[in-house]
């Protein structure tokens, strides 16, 4: 893509600002921005609409289950974080869940939506908490989840020179900060998320981010044609050599070095529960 086209794509992302900006005993870190990502990547999956009830997990101050009731108003919201200290919609009640030691409070096959914002990276066993999405998720249900994308520019340059990706950075021993990125601790890229879905069950497991990162956007200039080049003779080996690469993964590894993973922030990730 060439660098005015990105630039013009550029101005219609959605907006949102940084994560991680100061410190507080409670912060919230899933901007205006991911929410809205999450609610378009919600009306894709579901292009004609969504009723029932809808589960948000790390639901924090509450802006994603007001977002979406305002766009879908026969859903029927209900909240689960590690605190309920942080909610400010008005009669939410929050389950209150250690989702490391804990499995959702509620039965098989309830709800038809499933979100949840900024939360993977916090946690020890991702997988264990997708299995459990999966396990409420009514068949045909939608499940989305965003995490910091650190397959972008940016985040392949600082692993490259620290070996640390972007929002992912050197922990102290049991850190307690878990409310800002220095409880970051499972960095998750777009493969690998993908990979657990789809091994766990899940169907149309599809990919988009919230914004792209405007410094980012000479250097893709410069090096995604290299990056993509040398991306070829390696995915060929993979396949050929290690047999690692087949019909089942080949699309989810070559989007691997796509624009949106190249520039995006955010990683978005919607899937369905087959019905």
């Amino acid at each position: 893509m060439r660098p005015r086209r990105l630039l013009r794509k550029l101005k219609g992302k959605g907006s949102g600002g940084g994560q991680g900006k100061g410190r507080a005993e409670f912060q919230e870190f899933s901007t205006s921005g991911i929410h809205q990502a999450i609610l378009r990547a919600v009306e894709t999956a579901a292009p004609s609409g969504i009723t029932g009830s809808h589960l948000d997990i790390g639901s924090g101050k509450g802006e994603l289950l007001t977002l979406l009731s305002d766009r879908y108003p026969d859903l029927q919201s209900f909240a689960c974080d590690c605190t309920d200290q942080l909610m400010k919609r008005q009669n939410q009640k929050v389950e209150v869940v250690d989702l490391n030691q804990q499995a959702l409070p509620f039965s098989d096959d309830r709800f038809d939506l499933v979100t949840c914002s900024e939360t993977i990276e916090h946690l020890e066993n991702y997988w264990r908490v997708l299995r459990e999405v999966y396990r409420v998720l009514r068949p045909g249900g939608i499940a989305v989840f965003s995490t910091p994308n650190i397959l972008n520019l940016r985040s392949r340059f600082r692993f490259f020179s620290t070996g640390f990706y972007n929002l992912f950075g050197p922990l102290m021993p049991d850190e307690k900060d878990v409310y800002s990125p220095r409880g970051h601790i499972s960095p998750t890229g777009w493969f690998y998320l993908a990979n657990a879905l789809l091994s766990i069950g899940f169907q149309e497991v599809a990919m988009t981010v919230d914004k792209y990162q405007r410094r980012s956007l000479v250097p893709f200039a410069l090096l995604s044609g290299p990056i993509r080049l040398s991306n070829r003779f390696a995915l060929r080996r993979e396949q050929k050599k290690y047999l690692t690469v087949g019909e089942k993964n080949e699309k989810t590894v070559r989007a691997i070095n796509s624009t949106d993973l190249l520039l995006g922030r955010t990683l978005i990730v919607s899937a369905k529960k087959p019905a």
